[in-house]
């Protein structure tokens, strides 16, 4: 599936920096500021504040878990790796953290503008992602609630056509949808439940 690339406005966006002082962090700083970001450098930890920064660029080599302020995999920003040294653990690692791109050391004079688009849109494809599987899950979840209310109704002696409309009846008279009627009647067959599912 082919996706349209989005150029976001990056003019006034915020980008960290998490890099150990160096001539990489000049750079790079002169890049984004270039192409109109607002930037900070930190080392060796990220502050609380960055949980609202828009980018984060980190140190690939040096880099660990502790330096963030949230879990791997889960930053809720585009991060982009700063690579010098391709070692497997630090490709690995770099890859757990959850970096949506790259650029390779030293820094020159580019490579920041096609780094933030890529990163932003990796990002927002493994976020959309997430949401589809988090709908989907969802959706299951309540299909199995609903073949579990089927079944109560059905261990009251109806068949399983007549469950069904019995399902839909109930969630028509209690105005609710025909999952949350499901609920309520699995809800009310489990102990210390109502006995009534037509409560």
């Amino acid at each position: 599936m082919k996706r349209r690339l989005r150029i976001p406005n990056l003019g006034g966006a915020r980008a960290m920096i998490l890099h150990r002082p160096h001539p990489v962090v000049q750079a790079l700083s002169r890049q984004l500021e270039a192409i109109g970001l607002e930037v900070e450098c930190h080392w060796p930890d990220l502050p609380g504040a960055a949980i609202g920064a828009d980018y984060i660029f980190f140190d690939a080599d040096l880099g660990h878990d502790e330096q963030f302020p949230w879990q791997p995999g889960t930053a809720p920003m585009p991060l982009v790796a700063l690579v010098g040294s391709e070692a497997p653990g630090r490709i690995e690692w770099l890859i757990n953290i959850g970096a949506d791109a790259q650029i390779l050391k030293p820094v020159g004079d580019s490579g920041a503008y096609s780094a933030l688009l890529i990163a932003r849109s990796a990002f927002e494809a493994r976020n959309a992602l997430a949401a589809e599987i988090a709908d989907l899950k969802g959706r299951l979840d309540k299909r199995q609630v609903v073949v579990q209310a089927v079944a109560v109704l059905a261990a009251r002696g109806k068949s399983e056509d007549e469950s069904y409309a019995m399902l839909r009846q109930l969630a028509m008279a209690w105005r609710v949808s025909f999952e949350i009627a499901a609920e309520r009647i699995v809800a009310g067959a489990r102990p210390g439940g109502a006995e009534d599912a037509h409560g």
